[in-house]
């Protein structure tokens, strides 16, 4: 009689592990890093597929890896964001909570499922004057697993994180003007290109969440807007 295949826990959620890091590694990486107006978030991305994109009033979302996946989560966060703003009042709805939720989701299939989530996210808040609560930016980074972590001045996910971390955070300052965070962000990204070409206006997707902005924060930026600022 054949022994029936055995595999530990522990080689089961390693093995997983390493899948979906495979997949994500084959995207390509996107940049949230905080300026002296808000947040911006910087993808390379030459697609007319969006990474990022609004999620609430203050609240952006990226996502790397497989595009079905994560725009699903997305538009999971928007109706989640919707709901407790509908039922609560506007500044009610953070990105603390948010990204906990996603963290549960995504944990949860990790756990349970044959086949873990190949996605990495950011949630981006960027913090309001108006409110005590929420005068702070938040930039948290949620990874295939479910572990959630808060970054202060940048966060990176999918591709080389290594290699863009590194070309941050030995040039990264704060007070940075709006081009001058593009300017960096595209030299960021270039360092962890594969490709090693010179990113340029139209293989970059740019997104901000302007504090000053009122009403709703987050703008996609043109491609002559982002010509400008990498030029400027």
């Amino acid at each position: 009689m054949s022994m029936p295949f055995y595999a530990s826990p522990e080689q089961i959620m390693a093995d997983k592990a390493e899948f979906a890091r495979k997949g994500i590694s084959r995207g390509r990486s996107i940049i949230a890093l905080e300026y002296v107006g808000g947040i911006l978030l910087v993808a390379e991305n030459a697609t007319s597929l969006s990474k990022i994109g609004e999620i609430y009033d203050r609240i952006a979302f990226a996502g790397v890896g497989k595009f079905s996946e994560f725009d699903q989560l997305r538009k999971i966060g928007v109706r989640f964001a919707d709901t407790k703003g509908y039922a609560y009042s506007r500044e009610d709805v953070a990105g603390q909570a948010l990204a906990n939720a996603y963290s549960q989701a995504i944990g949860e299939v990790f756990t349970r499922e044959m086949k873990p989530l190949e996605i990495e996210i950011i949630v981006a808040e960027v913090g309001d004057d108006r409110w005590e609560d929420h005068r702070q930016n938040s930039l948290y980074r949620v990874t295939f697993d479910g572990f959630i972590s808060d970054h202060s001045n940048y966060c990176v996910i999918g591709g080389n994180v290594a290699d863009v971390e590194a070309a941050l955070s030995g040039e990264y300052r704060e007070g940075l003007t709006a081009s001058e965070a593009v300017q960096l962000g595209r030299k960021a990204l270039d360092a962890g290109s594969e490709r090693g070409s010179n990113l340029n206006e139209n293989s970059l997707e740019v997104c901000v969440l302007d504090r000053e902005k009122a009403g709703r924060k987050f703008t996609r930026m043109p491609v002559e807007e982002v010509r400008a600022m990498l030029e400027g």
